[in-house]
């Protein structure tokens, strides 16, 4: 063999070997964004986790109504900045006024609405009293989570530079397709609501659901 035919064939098989070389390189790469993005969605998942957990903990052995929503709603507001939190539960019975919250009636809903924090003005008006009966029930229907978008098309009734300020959605609460009412959570669009804060809130909702019926349950038992 001659030392032409010698460096033709070294050229090949260094050829390949880039070949190759390039080719386990991006098998490597591939394996590690895999390896980053399950090491994000565990983390993610974990952060889920332990916000449900934490939730849970903080009303547990609850049995008023007013302590659970206040309590729910100083949670939400702690873990997520600058939020404002509302509950608009259907009636049950007749709506009881308590001195740490505000709690208005609207047809067939109570809404309650604490004290801390400050609301985002509409027209020196609180966003929730562009919340009319129909509104409130095509929300309610929908049993899902309702963008400002979403709102508008059911019959959100506001100044609309004003409400695209705000950042907002509903969240249902409900139990075994029964409607039990929605939460307001909604804050500055200068921040908007993330997917990610939205999904935390929405793992305790079952949950919390439950805690509400309960205790809507031991009221009227204590009334009767």
């Amino acid at each position: 063999m001659d030392d032409k035919q010698r460096h033709r064939r070294l050229r090949l098989l260094i050829k390949k070997l880039n070949k190759d070389r390039k080719k386990q390189n991006m098998k490597i790469d591939i394996l590690c964004n895999d390896l980053i993005t399950a090491q994000r969605d565990f983390i993610k998942r974990l952060s889920i986790i332990n916000f449900a957990a934490n939730f849970y903990e903080s009303i547990i052995g609850t049995t008023d109504l007013n302590t659970l929503l206040y309590t729910a709603a100083e949670f939400i507001k702690a873990e997520n900045e600058d939020v404002n939190v509302t509950f608009f539960l259907r009636q049950e019975g007749d709506p009881i006024l308590q001195k740490d919250s505000k709690t208005g009636t609207r047809e067939n809903f109570e809404i309650h609405m604490f004290e801390s924090g400050r609301p985002i003005a509409v027209e020196k008006q609180y966003i929730e009293n562009c919340f009319n009966q129909e509104l409130m029930e095509s929300i309610s229907r929908s049993n899902k989570v309702c963008t400002v978008n979403d709102m508008f098309a059911m019959g959100l009734d506001g100044n609309l530079n004003e409400l695209n300020k705000i950042s907002a959605v509903t969240i249902p609460l409900g139990l075994l397709g029964s409607s039990l009412g929605f939460i307001l959570v909604y804050r500055s669009s200068e921040s908007k609501l993330s997917t990610n804060e939205i999904s935390r809130i929405s793992t305790v909702i079952s949950g919390l659901s439950r805690a509400i019926t309960s205790c809507q349950t031991l009221s009227s038992a204590a009334d009767r």
